[in-house]
């Protein structure tokens, strides 16, 4: 029988919930209501000192999951965390396609991104606490969702970069069809009045159209992170402070992101790494002899990302190397 009785740690205090909530309206508060009150694209020192400030905020409150939790835990919540980050940074290219697309100035796009992600923190909440019920509740699953990591890894390994065109997603077709847009942008504003009638903006629409990217990419980062924490409490905080910190990464790396070219195949490697861990872990019973320790987990997911990083920087397309001389 399937070691299910300990599918999560021991229950994480009420008041650790709070001060979890409390850290990210907060963070969210003082970036829209005080640093990015007005509408501006961040130069790239101001995107890299937050970057900085986002790392620092989730590795101090890791330091809380260590004292309410163990050091496993804690573990685990810097494996997620790493793991997400690094997925996001991979679908941070989709959304430097769509906002070029839209042709999204870019003094508008950090407003976007902000309300997208408080999207994603309600929706990777649902998803998350969803996921974790399921798999409490069905022993089987365990398995569906690592042959789903495994399949996406071996995907993205031999995929090719295609450029992607929002207007064949579902969510653009579904706005064009039922909601009235206007054809121009009024400022940073999704809804606007013309001729005495609202019609959202194609702010709005891109929106949208980021919001269901986001939804797509949880298929493949929620069974991850689930792969390494079973704990509703890690999976859920690591998911959000990496994703907090994801409108600071995006300006930081908006013009360097097709130069890590070793990224996809490394995001690739880390898939089925842990789509085997997570399967590994559940066939020996409630013994686990093949469970593979957080420790080592998180050791092979950063050399693998810093293998690609660097590798990257080593060797860069053709084009790059010609222009750099």
């Amino acid at each position: 029988m399937l070691g299910i009785a300990n599918i999560a740690s021991a229950p994480t205090p009420g008041w650790a919930w709070g001060v979890f909530a409390t850290v990210v309206v907060l963070a969210l508060a003082v970036d829209l209501l005080i640093v990015n009150r007005r509408a501006r694209a961040p130069s790239t020192r101001t995107a890299a000192a937050w970057c900085v400030v986002w790392v620092s905020l989730a590795l101090s409150f890791n330091v809380l999951v260590y004292f309410v939790k163990d050091r496993t835990a804690a573990l685990e919540f810097t494996t997620a965390y790493l793991v997400e980050l690094s997925l996001s940074v991979d679908n941070l290219f989709i959304f430097l396609v769509i906002f070029r697309f839209f042709a999204v100035p870019a003094a508008y796009q950090h407003r976007t991104l902000f309300w997208g992600i408080l999207g994603a923190v309600v929706m990777r909440g649902i998803l998350i606490g969803l996921g974790v019920e399921l798999l409490a509740r069905f022993a089987f699953l365990i398995f569906v969702f690592g042959a789903i990591l495994i399949f996406t890894g071996v995907k993205l390994f031999f995929s090719k970069d295609e450029s992607h065109d929002p207007t064949r997603t579902w969510a653009y077709r579904l706005v064009r069809r039922y909601v009235p847009l206007t054809g121009q942008y009024y400022e940073e504003r999704f809804f606007a009045r013309e001729n005495a009638r609202w019609l959202a903006t194609p702010l709005f629409l891109v929106l949208v159209v980021i919001e269901s990217t986001d939804l797509v990419f949880a298929v493949d980062s929620i069974p991850a992170c689930l792969a390494i924490s079973r704990d509703a409490f890690i999976v859920y905080s690591s998911n959000i402070f990496a994703i907090l910190g994801l409108r600071s990464l995006y300006f930081l790396l908006a013009g360097a992101m097709g130069s890590l070219r070793f990224l996809k195949p490394a995001l690739s490697v880390v898939l089925v790494f842990i789509g085997v861990k997570m399967v590994l872990a559940e066939l020996g019973g409630e013994e686990k002899p093949y469970k593979i320790p957080t420790g080592v987990s998180l050791a092979v997911v950063g050399l693998v990302l810093a293998l690609a990083v660097v590798a990257s920087l080593i060797f860069p397309k053709k084009e790059e190397a010609k222009a750099a001389q």
